[in-house]
């Protein structure tokens, strides 16, 4: 199946951004939403001279946990307590403000001193997605991009909610495009710190595969052109610190790239 390759950018001295189908280095720029049907205007760009933005505006952005036996058994060791299996996919939201792109900062607030990276697969939503059936879900993923689903550890473990632990400002890294066309039901995720290489794993190796979490997902929220859903972690994770550049990558969508910093103390 032929494959297409979306961005969002924008232009040295402009801050509006637009959509454009890479190839290779060059951009062909459209005119409108991908999600409502963009033409080309002819125009092409080389790489080099746009900033990649995160790939889309979601208003929605939902996340599954503990979706693969890899990361359940690191997190029960973590934990030291066995976690049971689930009947159902475990959602938690994050805040649309808290997605980045790539080649920006992921930015440690005050007190977070145990933040670990998390590669995932994110699939980015066709149109509105409300009570689907697992046969139908296919029909409404437009495609799908690489996430980095930061998490704070301890805020995670000790918090009522994960509001912090995964929500924070630039807690959300998408990109760098979205991809059509492929079978994302087996493709290869990784995530390196300092070019170490830190998880592997096969979204075929899903708990719940893509499909189920889009259908359960739809029967109690809608999903709307544009949203997306970070579907789970391999394995285990380590917390990352400041000057560390952080490397997350799903085949056949491309690598995120983004360096650690603290976030400065408060004036006063």
């Amino acid at each position: 199946m032929k494959t297409t390759r979306y961005i969002r950018y924008s232009t040295t001295g402009s801050t509006a951004a637009s959509y454009g189908i890479l190839d290779g280095e060059t951009i062909q720029e459209l005119r409108g939403d991908i999600f409502a049907g963009a033409e080309p205007t002819g125009k092409t760009l080389d790489l080099k001279d746009v900033k990649l933005l995160a790939p889309c505006t979601p208003v929605n952005v939902a996340a599954v946990g503990r979706n693969y036996q890899t990361h359940i058994k690191a997190m029960s060791q973590m934990n030291d307590k066995t976690i049971p299996a689930a009947e159902f996919p475990g959602l938690f939201w994050k805040p649309s403000s808290c997605i980045i792109g790539t080649g920006e900062d992921i930015v440690l607030p005050p007190g977070a001193d145990n933040t670990h990276y998390e590669v995932e697969l994110v699939l980015v939503m066709s149109k509105k997605t409300k009570n689907v059936t697992r046969a139908q879900a296919a029909s409404h993923i437009f495609g799908i991009t690489a996430g980095n689903d930061v998490s704070e550890r301890n805020w995670q473990k000790n918090d009522l909610t994960w509001f912090r632990a995964k929500g924070s400002d630039t807690f959300g890294v998408l990109g760098p495009c979205i991809v059509t066309g492929l079978n994302y039901n087996d493709l290869h995720v990784e995530s390196r710190v300092n070019g170490e290489v830190r998880q592997e794993g096969r979204t075929s190796e899903l708990v719940f595969p893509i499909d189920v979490v889009v259908s359960y997902i739809s029967q109690f929220a809608t999903l709307y052109p544009g949203d997306v859903i970070y579907t789970g972690t391999p394995g285990n994770t380590k917390a990352m610190q400041p000057g560390d550049v952080v490397e997350v990558e799903v085949e056949g969508v491309g690598v995120l790239r983004n360096r650690i910093q603290r976030a400065a103390a408060a004036a006063g």
